[in-house]
């Protein structure tokens, strides 16, 4: 494939949203389980923590899991979060079972290698996008967590003036409310993956900020705030204010942060695109099973 022609993060938000307005969302089904292990990869490992944040539940990815498993010992159940349900997600299903503790798989493929050791599994829908994106897979958990409504996600989308100078900026400084502070490493990761060390991302709260957090300055470095007035940090000309509506919820913050974030790689040159198919390629081998660029 012409891996030139792929699409940037922002046009794949809004092809999610354009999704999910149109499919109804699975009901969420934890079990029962009084304190469930909830394990991840990457930012399943994120969503994990925000479709659990006001549960007691224990949260591991694939290098803590089995460290959890043997230390904690009211551990009830385990609900594993894999959008291809493959790479690491059969090791941990497997050592959960062989624990005996049931495993509930949440998923967007219905021929995961992981169904094999899951209790139960349930099949989200997704879109095909470009693989590490992962957009469709965890915004649509975590709408269907907070059942927010993805035509007005959209709608404001669509609304925002985005600044067309972002690609004079190779650092971004990303502020969020306090109550989002679990989206963070979601935006991290988005930076890793898109930028690698070409353009730099780094993200706080507005508390975290104050912590010496901007000591030394950089005129190529643009402040971006969500739904906060910015009077501190950075100069007046390298900020920007992004609107966020009172009521967010992690659905919202989600989109329009990884929105903003495609833009950012819109106005950069094409790193992901120049590499990702080698890194596929790679990452097969890495792994020993096939990880396609469209996933």
């Amino acid at each position: 494939m012409d891996v030139k022609k792929l699409i940037n993060l922002n046009d794949c938000v809004l092809n999610a949203l354009h999704l999910f307005s149109s499919h109804k969302l699975l009901p969420l089904d934890f079990g029962d389980y009084q304190r469930p292990l909830v394990v991840g990869s990457g930012n399943a490992f994120v969503t994990g923590k925000i479709l659990f944040a006001d549960k007691d539940a224990v949260f591991a990815d694939e290098s803590t899991y089995q460290q959890k498993l043997k230390t904690i010992k009211d551990i009830g159940g385990c609900i594993l979060i894999s959008a291809s349900g493959g790479k690491h997600a059969p090791i941990i299903a497997e050592e959960v079972q062989k624990r005996g503790k049931e495993v509930i798989l949440l998923t967007h493929n219905p021929d995961a290698l992981a169904k094999k050791y899951a209790h139960k599994t349930l099949i989200f829908p997704k879109q095909s996008e470009p693989y590490t994106y992962n957009t469709s897979t965890y915004l649509g958990l975590i709408l269907a967590k907070t059942k927010e409504n993805p035509q007005a996600i959209l709608q404001l989308l669509n609304n925002i003036k985005i600044p067309k100078n972002l690609g004079k900026y190779d650092a971004f400084f990303l502020i969020v409310p306090p109550q989002f502070d679990l989206i963070r490493e979601m935006f991290l990761t988005k930076f890793d993956e898109l930028f690698g060390a070409k353009v730099s991302g780094r993200v706080f709260t507005v508390e975290q900020a104050k912590h010496a957090k901007a000591v030394v300055p950089s005129d190529r470095e643009l402040f971006i705030s969500f739904g906060w007035k910015n009077t501190l940090f950075g100069t007046k000309t390298n900020r920007w204010n992004a609107p966020l509506p009172k009521d967010a919820d992690y659905g919202l913050m989600m989109a329009l942060g990884y929105y903003i974030i495609g833009h950012i790689q819109q106005q950069h040159p094409p790193y992901f695109k120049q590499n990702i198919e080698r890194y596929c390629t790679e990452a097969s081998k890495l792994f020993g099973e096939e990880i396609t660029v469209m996933a």
